[in-house]
């Protein structure tokens, strides 16, 4: 991984709650994320894990809390404090990529067109710069040569590249996966780790929900352990071993 800047967080999660009716999800999450840091969030399911991912980029809006994203308060904000600029989802979406369990791509169109869509609808880019740009993204993750295909003529592991390869034409400043690997035979899993690995290692950002726990510990510089919708434990490289926290000791033996 790439120096971290230690200067002021990137993304900055401050009292974030989030409730469905009279359900809370999320009760007080409190996150810093760093330019190019990898933070990995795992945790039993309905853990509040992908609902954190959603809240940073406004697909669940927190109901309460302040959710900072390169200085610019998105969230409801802290109660009493002064705000500052505040962002709309646009222009979060902007700065923010995001990779789903699912891969959303669309039928009728080949990945080149998929990746190059975006582009042209969130950014504003001509139809020629944009199959530029993404025929660039295809290349990253390996696919260039399927840049003509459409997603039933790819593999399920190839149709989640083009997916990352969509989120990564964006130029985002911060790219967020949720159980990435999950939808995939196991056998397809492996291709989409190489993958994401090849990312974190040009320094992207990266918030990673998932349970493969042997990738968590490959790229985690921080390791977020979630229940019940609050973060038990967290901590740096060697959090699977050395956490002290017995919960989390009892679900990481349980994955492996």
């Amino acid at each position: 991984m790439n120096a971290t800047d230690r200067t002021a967080p990137i993304v900055e999660l401050r009292g974030i709650r989030k409730s469905f009716g009279e359900l809370e999800v999320l009760c007080g999450i409190d996150l810093e994320i760093f330019a190019g840091e990898h933070v990995v969030i795992f945790g039993p399911s309905g853990s509040g894990k992908s609902t954190v991912l959603r809240s940073i980029n406004l697909l669940e809006p927190p109901t309460s809390g302040s959710l900072k994203v390169a200085g610019i308060e998105y969230g409801p904000g802290v109660p009493g404090e002064k705000a500052g600029r505040r962002g709309k989802p646009l222009e979060l979406r902007r700065t923010v990529g995001m990779v789903f369990q699912q891969f959303n791509l669309f039928p009728h169109l080949t990945a080149l067109d998929n990746v190059a869509l975006p582009l042209r609808s969130v950014r504003g880019v001509r139809r020629a710069d944009a199959q530029v740009r993404s025929a660039e993204a295809l290349r990253r993750v390996g696919l260039l040569p399927r840049a003509a295909h459409y997603p039933q003529q790819l593999s399920g592991g190839q149709q989640q590249r083009v997916a990352i390869a969509r989120a990564l034409a964006l130029d985002p400043k911060v790219m967020l996966f949720d159980e990435p690997t999950s939808a995939l035979d196991p056998e397809l899993v492996g291709e989409v780790l190489k993958t994401m690995r090849e990312v974190a290692e040009t320094g992207m950002t990266m918030v990673v929900v998932t349970h493969e726990l042997g990738f968590a510990r490959e790229i985690g510089d921080l390791n977020v352990f979630m229940e019940d919708g609050v973060v038990v434990d967290s901590g740096p490289r060697g959090f699977f071993e050395e956490t002290t926290s017995p919960r989390a000791r009892e679900f990481i033996m349980a994955v492996r």
